[in-house]
């Protein structure tokens, strides 16, 4: 009886456990969902919906720096900004699709 109630507790600790450190990590990538990569925009392509960056890591996508094409959520971001512009942007992939989904023109 006593081994039963031992197992009881080990196991209400592990799951205590895991459950707490699952808690702790989703803020964390809340966080690097929402945080910001810088980059340079190299064309605006309006026709299209299309911004080419030449942006440094992204970390919430787990991306290597690059000069890439990007999909833009909201045409009219493409509005502000023009080549040559220093932006702060967040890029996500819905549906497979790399998107800019945040933009902010550095002053």
């Amino acid at each position: 009886m006593k081994s039963l109630a031992k197992a009881t507790f080990v196991a209400s600790l592990i799951l205590s456990s895991a459950t707490a450190a699952y808690a702790q990590s989703e803020p964390a990538i809340t966080a690097a969902s929402n945080s910001m990569s810088s980059g340079e925009v190299k064309k605006v392509d309006k026709s299209a919906g299309k911004v080419t960056i030449k942006h440094g890591p992204l970390q919430n996508i787990g991306m290597d720096a690059m000069t890439m094409v990007f999909r833009v959520k909201d045409p009219s971001m493409l509005d502000q900004v023009k080549a040559g512009d220093k932006i702060n942007f967040v890029a996500e992939e819905p549906n497979g699709q790399l998107t800019v989904t945040k933009l902010e023109k550095q002053q």
